[in-house]
């Protein structure tokens, strides 16, 4: 996932920079473009792709945080609405699943996402 924000960011900065240069190519040259204006539009890109590796790294504390709930699940008695049903379904989760995309759990034959629990029993 860090490497998703870091490519991001990557492509953010690559965009400014052409955007920058375009700007620079095109600039009256009777009125330059200001120093401080320049150095303030830099800042502002160095502070977006400082924002972007944050986000990167928020994602990968969620994710592993996600994990962790998912695995202390296994055992436990849970309550979820499966997909096209309408009655609430009771039992012990077996097993757990990671994707790229989801946590996935296994409850008394059904492959539920996580996301898809509406209460834990101890």
């Amino acid at each position: 996932m860090a490497v998703t924000a870091t490519n991001s960011a990557a492509t953010i900065g690559m965009d400014y920079m052409k955007l920058l240069v375009t700007q620079l190519q095109n600039q009256n040259p009777m009125e330059p473009l200001d120093n401080n204006e320049m150095a303030a539009q830099l800042a502002q890109l160095s502070s977006l792709e400082q924002l972007e590796s944050m986000n990167g790294t928020f994602q990968q504390v969620l994710d592993s945080q996600q994990r962790l709930q998912a695995t202390d699940l296994i055992g436990k008695e849970v309550e979820f609405l499966p997909e096209g049903l309408t009655d609430v379904v009771v039992g012990q989760v077996e097993a757990v699943h990671f994707t790229d995309d989801s946590t996935r759990l296994t409850v008394g034959g059904y492959e539920i996402d996580m996301n898809q629990v509406q209460s834990v029993r101890g």
